[in-house]
């Protein structure tokens, strides 16, 4: 499956993905804005592994982000389905490879992912935390449609410093409002 976007797509992993993975993948600069299970350094050994489980998912919920120089990887995007009563209100996460920050990729990606989750998932809504080191991931999601909910205060502890949680989120209904381009 293909998502054709502006000057990128969103498509499904293929093992000639690895290389790229790993070089965007480990930067300090990329790890530092996501969960911890997201391993720095990332080694190639982490790469291999990450794809061999993304190449069988069912349904497809995480998608690589490819420009279209080259096919490269040049990051992720993933809708994360929650259990119990979160069923019908996934996370969406993304990151980008530093080379492509500022070109305008993320929030275009973060639209058609929303909408390829709510034609093809049961969900009636996304959402989104981000850390609150992290202004220009709220501007993707604001871009993207996205509304800020709250604040959680002292939520999250990343590299040994204390953060906040910025929660976004949008509901289907509302979605089908935001112009994709």
């Amino acid at each position: 499956m293909e998502i054709k976007g502006q000057g990128f797509s969103l498509r499904g992993w293929k093992v000639g993905d690895a290389a790229s993975l790993q070089k965007h993948a480990d930067n300090i600069n990329v790890s530092s804005y996501l969960f911890n299970r997201f391993p720095h350094p990332y080694t190639m050994d982490n790469a291999v592994e990450w794809i061999s489980r993304m190449m069988n998912q069912d349904p497809l919920l995480n998608f690589v982000i490819d420009v279209d120089v080259d096919g490269e990887l040049a990051g992720v995007i993933g809708i994360d389905m929650r259990n119990d009563i979160y069923q019908k209100a996934p996370l969406i996460g993304y990151w980008l490879g530093e080379t492509y920050w500022g070109s305008g990729i993320m929030p275009q990606a973060v639209k058609l992912m929303v909408n390829y989750a709510f034609t093809h998932l049961d969900i009636v809504r996304v959402q989104a935390g981000v850390f609150s080191n992290n202004p220009r991931s709220m501007r993707v999601l604001e871009k993207a449609g996205f509304v800020k909910e709250g604040i959680l205060k002292s939520n999250i502890i990343k590299n040994g410093v204390i953060l906040d949680e910025h929660v976004y989120g949008l509901v289907s209904g509302n979605a089908r409002n935001v112009e994709l381009f």
